[in-house]
């Protein structure tokens, strides 16, 4: 409330969580350039494409990039720090039915979207998106595609404990394994992609506690939430560089409703001054 927001017409994304990122950090090296007299660590800074579809730091060099530390800039209201992401995987459901001409049906026909539902709506009911929050995991069906012939569908599954990510993809084995029991057939076949995997036992507590100071020193609690999502420092994390998450003051992410506030974009700015700071 009070804050200067910044929105789309309601008919198309903004894109903020990216954006927001991108122009708190060139708002740092604007104020770096117009005040020389400020000593501050030597500074690297990335700009990676193809974020939103989680392949933005597949192609990251960790070695070239030659950094000790770093930090993302996601969405989230400001203040925030995510030390901690889900462990992700997709999934792929694949159905074969047996097509039949409905009139001379009976007894033939397989229909594959009779087997889709039936794989759906074995997913545990509460462990959907809507039913979930904090720490809790999900199954969440992304896409479907079926007739009676064929059907594919695509999850994905969520869970910031290993082994709790691990029981998720056991689920899909066994309803399958169910499924293809009761029709006396290999009708149903499930191939899992991890995606990418919780860094909170990459993440020390000193780099986690730097973010702080520079929040703190910019006037704002600091709370420290694990992120329900993944950010590409998920993966750069893996590949050798401990890189967690400041939200950047942009909310509602990836749907219409998303803003980003003026206002906590320029205490981002504050902080990230207070984190290069020597």
């Amino acid at each position: 409330m009070g804050d200067t927001l910044i929105t789309t017409d309601g008919t198309t994304l903004l894109g903020a969580d990216d954006k927001s990122g991108i122009a708190e950090i060139m708002a740092l090296i604007d104020y770096l350039n117009l005040h020389p007299e400020l000593k501050h660590s030597e500074i690297k800074i990335a700009f990676g494409p193809d974020e939103e579809i989680g392949k933005g730091a597949d192609a990251f060099n960790v070695e070239d990039f030659g950094a000790d530390l770093a930090y993302t800039l996601d969405t989230g209201a400001v203040g925030k720090i995510n030390a901690e992401t889900f462990n992700a995987a997709e999934a792929k459901v694949r159905i074969q039915g047996t097509s039949v001409h409905p009139s001379t049906a009976k007894g033939l026909m397989v229909s594959a979207i009779t087997l889709a539902n039936e794989f759906e709506n074995q997913i545990p009911a509460r462990e959907r998106p809507e039913f979930t929050e904090g720490r809790e995991g999900f199954y969440f069906a992304t896409n479907w595609q079926a007739t009676p012939d064929y059907a594919a569908i695509d999850y994905i599954i969520r869970d910031f404990d290993k082994s709790e990510f691990k029981h998720k993809k056991d689920v899909f084995i066994e309803i399958a394994k169910q499924i293809n029991q009761k029709y006396h057939a290999n009708r149903v076949a499930v191939t899992f992609k991890d995606q990418y995997f919780n860094m909170e036992e990459l993440i020390s507590p000193e780099i986690v506690n730097h973010a702080k100071v520079a929040i703190q020193e910019a006037g704002i609690s600091p709370t420290i939430i694990p992120f329900r999502g993944g950010t590409d420092g998920s993966k750069i994390t893996f590949k050798g560089l401990p890189t967690p998450n400041l939200t950047n003051g942009s909310e509602n992410a990836h749907g219409q409703y998303e803003f980003a506030s003026l206002e906590a974009m320029e205490k981002v700015t504050d902080i990230l001054i207070n984190l290069v700071k020597a």
